[in-house]
C-alpha cells in the first residue's frame, strides 16, 4: 500500500498516518497502521470506501458525550467503534493538583506555556490516564493486518496529545513529535483548497517549523513531564497506565520496523 502522510477525503480536513518517523534507534513508525484525523462525522460514501481498503477496523473517538451525540462519526463496514473521551469533568481526578505528588515525581512547571500545563493537567488526569490506556489496549490487541484511528473535533489538542503518548512510547524525539504536532495548523489552508502537498512538500514544510515560539512547546507538557516524572516513557506506562514491560514490548514490537 502507498504511503501517504495526508490522506485526502472529501469530509474530514486532517485524516493522516503517523507512519515514517523515525526513532532513537535508527527503527521507523510503521505506515498503514495508525491514523490520526479531526472528526468523522462528515465521511463521503467515498471516504467510508478508502478506510475500508486501508482496512481501519477501529475508531477510537476522543470527543465528549455531546460532541459524539451532537455530530455522531458515520461508520464504515467492519469498523468497530469506542468512545475514549480523554477531558474529565471531575476536576478532583487531576492528580497534578496535589503537591506531594508532584514533589514525589518531580513534575516539572510549565512555566508560561499555558497550552503545555494544560495538557500536563489533563496527562495527570486519572480519567483520562484510564481512557490513554484503553487506547493503548486497542493497539496492542489489533490484528496485524489491521489499522486504527483516533480523532477528536479538529484533530489537534487530544488527537495530538495522544499522538504525543503513542510517538514516545516509539522513541520518537520530542522535536519531531512537536511538527507533526503543529502541522495540524499547517493543513487546514491545504485542506479548504483541496489541494493537498505531497510527502515532499510536507517534509520541507515541517523541516522549517519554529517549535520553539507560539504553540511549538505545548506538547512538551505530555513529552516533559513523562521524562522529568518517570524517567522514561516505560515508568510511565506501567505505574500510570497500568501496563507491564511485556506489554511494550509488544506495542513496539507491532508498531516499529
Amino acid at each position: 500500500m502507498k504511503h501517504d502522510r495526508i490522506l485526502a477525503l472529501d469530509g474530514p480536513l486532517n485524516f493522516r498516518d503517523i507512519g515514517g518517523y523515525q526513532n532513537d534507534k535508527g527503527q521507523h513508525v510503521k505506515w498503514n497502521k495508525i491514523y490520526r484525523s479531526d472528526s468523522l462525522s462528515s465521511l463521503s460514501k467515498e471516504d467510508q470506501e478508502k478506510l475500508v481498503e486501508r482496512r481501519i477496523t477501529v475508531d477510537v473517538d476522543l470527543r465528549s458525550k455531546y460532541e459524539q451525540n451532537s455530530a455522531p462519526d458515520k461508520l464504515w463496514s467492519n469498523v468497530r467503534f469506542v468512545d475514549a473521551h480523554i477531558y474529565s469533568e471531575n476536576r478532583k481526578q487531576n492528580k497534578g493538583d496535589n503537591k506531594l505528588y508532584r514533589f514525589v515525581h518531580h513534575i516539572p512547571d510549565m512555566g508560561d506555556n499555558w497550552l503545555g500545563q494544560i495538557y500536563q493537567q489533563v496527562l495527570l488526569n486519572s480519567h483520562s490516564q484510564h481512557e490513554f490506556a484503553k487506547i493503548f489496549a486497542e493497539l496492542i490487541e489489533l490484528p496485524e493486518e489491521d489499522a486504527l484511528v483516533y480523532h477528536c473535533s479538529a484533530g489537534k489538542d487530544r488527537t495530538g496529545m495522544t499522538s504525543a503518548l503513542i510517538l514516545t512510547a516509539l522513541g520518537v524525539d520530542d522535536d519531531t513529535i512537536s511538527r507533526d504536532y503543529l502541522l495540524t495548523n499547517e493543513l487546514y489552508d491545504f485542506a479548504l483548497a483541496k489541494q493537498f502537498p505531497d510527502d515532499n512538500e510536507i517534509a520541507s514544510l515541517v523541516s522549517k517549523m519554529n517549535i520553539t515560539k507560539g504553540e511549538g512547546p505545548a506538547i512538551r507538557g505530555i513529552t516533559e513531564t513523562i521524562r522529568q516524572g518517570w524517567g522514561s516513557f516505560d515508568g510511565f506506562f506501567k505505574k500510570e497506565l497500568g501496563f507491564s514491560q511485556k506489554d511494550l514490548d509488544r506495542f513496539r514490537k507491532m508498531y516499529l520496523e
